[in-house]
């Protein structure tokens, strides 16, 4: 009878132990005593327009190794607080051959997301993203004009803060196979390829190609709000002219 209860007992220490060890790592753990940099990594997040699930989008830095995501339970928890995030193991892809990435996830609340990854000896930290899928999922259209009165410098236009909640414009220029040729940000509702008189923030790491008239180009929006929510997204093939 002895042995039984002995080997119950070890069995309960066994489980507690395997139950310790596979609880998720948070966010303040991963970064405690290491040099970090908030707001370091440019991320947001929209809806799926077909699925519904989160995109949460982010620009990996040259270099940048160990990308990883973290949420939190819901989104009525302190965002600043990193204890209040937990590593989520899931698998990232590239979008627009790599020039950015994504992490696709189905979740039923609302919640904080924060990416991370490490580059030049520190842990680089997203400012925090609140997941609207319920309360203001993402808008998909192709409503965007474009003026190609100037050959090969078309200017594009859209309607300012469409869907309110409006902090920012990603504008991104690719050619017919999904590259990046231009990755810019504005406060205001135009862009034209490839002037920066009105860019704010360029993430295009090489000098942009001239447009070739009557090739194929794509040209994707963003509209972005102060908690890094995507409003809406515009997306729209058009030739140059």
């Amino acid at each position: 009878m002895k042995k039984i209860q002995s080997i119950v007992l070890i069995i309960i220490v066994l489980f507690s132990c395997s139950k310790e060890d596979d609880v998720e790592e948070t966010l303040a753990t991963y970064t405690a005593n290491k040099s970090i940099e908030t707001g370091a990594v440019i991320a947001c997040a929209a809806t799926d327009e077909q699925t519904g699930e989160v995109l949460a989008f982010y620009y990996p830095k040259e270099g940048a190794t160990n990308i990883r995501y973290y949420e939190t339970l819901n989104d009525l928890v302190d965002s600043a607080n990193l204890s209040n995030y937990s590593q989520v193991l899931i698998p990232n892809e590239p979008v627009f051959n790599g020039h950015l990435g994504k992490f696709t996830r189905n979740i039923s609340k609302q919640k904080w997301i924060i990416i991370t990854f490490e580059l030049d000896g520190e842990i680089k930290i997203s400012n925090p993203i609140r997941t609207k899928q319920i309360s203001k999922p993402t808008v998909w259209n192709q409503e965007v004009d474009i003026n190609q009165d100037t050959s090969g410098m078309p200017i594009f236009s859209w309607t300012d803060n469409a869907f309110g909640e409006n902090a920012i414009y990603f504008q991104v220029v690719t050619d017919e196979n999904n590259s990046l040729l231009s990755g810019t940000y504005t406060y205001q509702n135009h862009f034209q390829y490839y002037k920066l008189n009105n860019v704010v923030l360029n993430v295009t790491t090489q000098v942009p190609p001239n447009l070739v008239v009557n090739n194929n180009y794509f040209f994707t929006l963003m509209d972005v709000s102060l908690d890094n929510w995507v409003n809406l997204v515009i997306q729209r093939p058009f030739i140059a002219k």
